[in-house]
């Protein structure tokens, strides 16, 4: 990947600075040199979404817009040195896989089947599934009611056609290029119901006050990842580093109360801790686990003595005598 590239540059051209000060003494001046280049990424995001990513005229705004941020800044990289581009659903993955961005954080529900082409440092948030309606519609009050009606999602989304498959198998699915012309179908008649995450749903309707309402009925859970070059795992671990940080400092509720709190978005839960099973602390502590649960059955007198072992994971007796 692009930073991680550049972390071996770096590396090397440091190791290289030293060299040259051991053999020319304290005057040889690296003055600019590597140190001041300073390091860049490239992050993907969603353009369109308010309260989670969106382009203004001033720049970015957005909780995904700020924990991308607050990655980078633990990553060494600060914020004037971050390219955002747009990743829109159905490029995703082709983002990654080209070495186009560093890393993504758009919405971006970890899934086996995309796990199968990336790799993801994560959750960093659990939201659910649900449908925006025009503000005057009491006939859709969930995906069950969806059967004959017209329904939008942007291409690349999993949204819609969950829908279809379980709720409402004559459901019209029309797929559009972006959520704005979703709304726009919406406000117009050419769509009854757009169906995505209920925080990106939220942040819609925010930004369309007296249009549109959230249904409030979730029916999934879609669990946000960082999406990475797949096999990169020094670049996942320190992103899952930084993701736990920014929840224990503080910086993740805020975050949520900031961007999606206005939209009258409950503060959800936060996502369990996104430390990997195979990473060697997880290791250390599921070893620990095993040994504390390594138990010899006190004996009885007349009884067999018993003892579990931790490592095989099966349990031996022998004959006790007396």
């Amino acid at each position: 990947m692009r930073f991680s590239r550049l972390l071996r540059t770096g590396a090397v051209v440091a190791a290289a600075g030293l060299a040259l000060a051991a053999c020319g003494g304290g005057d040889t001046n690296t003055g600019g040199g590597n140190g001041g280049t300073p390091e860049k990424l490239t992050i993907g995001i969603k353009f369109d979404q308010p309260g989670l990513a969106q382009k203004t005229p001033s720049g970015y705004e957005g909780f995904d817009v700020d924990v991308a941020k607050y990655i980078a800044k633990e990553l060494g990289v600060e914020e004037a040195n971050i390219e955002f581009v747009e990743a829109k659903s159905a490029e995703r993955e082709n983002l990654i896989k080209r070495g186009d961005v560093d890393f993504i954080v758009a919405t971006y529900s970890i899934t086996d089947k995309r796990k199968a082409e990336v790799d993801f440092a994560g959750p960093y948030f659990i939201a659910g599934q649900d449908l925006l309606v025009r503000k005057d519609d009491t006939a859709i009050t969930g995906p069950e009611a969806l059967n004959g009606k017209k329904l939008c999602s942007v291409t690349g989304s999993t949204s819609a056609q969950r829908v279809k498959e379980k709720y409402a198998a004559q459901t019209d699915l029309q797929e559009y290029g972006g959520y704005s012309e979703c709304l726009s179908g919406l406000e117009n008649g050419a769509v009854d119901a757009v169906t995505t995450d209920n925080t990106i749903l939220a942040g819609l309707a925010a930004a369309n006050p007296g249009k549109f309402k959230v249904v409030g009925k979730t029916f999934s859970e879609e669990r946000y990842g960082v999406g990475l070059k797949k096999g990169d795992t020094e670049l996942r671990g320190k992103i899952n580093a930084a993701i736990e940080k920014m929840i224990s400092d503080g910086s993740w509720a805020k975050a949520v109360e900031k961007h999606l709190g206005p939209a009258g978005f409950p503060t959800p839960s936060r996502p369990r801790s996104p430390r990997s099973r195979n990473s060697p602390e997880a290791v250390r502590h599921a070893v620990a686990r095993r040994s504390r649960r390594a138990t010899v059955v006190p004996p009885v007198r007349g009884a067999r003595r018993c003892s579990t072992s931790a490592s095989l994971s099966r349990t031996t007796c022998s004959a006790r005598s007396g």
